[in-house]
């Protein structure tokens, strides 16, 4: 009986947070009115031949500051530039990740192991982060669907290629500003969050 309850209240609190994300990106959403004055440069997705230039109801726009660089095996590398916290109570973590090897890399594993995340595919579903310090683990935010809310590489990233990413998190306390990065198969990597 407690599990049941259990698992109804965090079905309510996922969709919160999934109605929360969903209200915040439309209100940040411009009216395209605006045009750019001359000495303003667009900031755009670094490209991404064979992944997704911009993932579906992810942010758009990609920094080049660097917070950590994951080099897993076979020539695959993670690079975070930015772990922003949002007002509506998530953390987006984005960054690039670059195919060095010679094959097709469809991130396998990093969907991750719990089974309502297994269907998200090649994906970035099974990303994680940890507050060491106040000894909490934030899993990826989610839709009532079970889709994450990550970037996916539905045709994967094609040899010496890139793509950029997004993952968010529910926002750990506004005193946490560093926490660590994981994802499966892949070292971890210590980050700092800003805003």
């Amino acid at each position: 009986m407690d599990k049941a309850k259990s698992r109804a209240r965090r079905g309510t609190v996922i969709a919160a947070a999934a109605a929360t994300l969903a209200l915040t990106l439309t209100a940040c959403g411009g009216d395209g009115g605006d045009k750019p004055k001359a000495g303003d440069k667009a900031s755009t997705p670094a490209t991404a031949s064979g992944g997704n230039s911009s993932p579906a109801g992810g942010p758009s726009t990609q920094s080049t500051e660097v917070l950590a660089t994951i080099s897993g095996t076979d020539g695959v590398e993670v690079v975070i530039n930015s772990a922003k916290r949002d007002a509506g109570g998530f953390v987006t973590v984005q960054g690039i990740v670059k195919n060095g090897s010679k094959n097709l890399f469809s991130a396998p594993g990093w969907q991750g192991s719990e089974q309502e995340l297994r269907s998200n595919g090649a994906s970035m579903a099974g990303a994680a982060l940890v507050d060491k310090a106040g000894k909490k683990r934030y899993l990826i935010l989610r839709d009532t669907d079970g889709r994450c809310l990550c970037s996916q590489f539905t045709t994967g990233i094609q040899a010496g290629q890139e793509a950029p990413f997004y993952t968010q998190f529910p926002a750990p306390p506004a005193p946490v500003q560093e926490v660590d990065f994981q994802l499966p198969t892949m070292p971890t990597a210590t980050i700092k969050i800003s805003g």
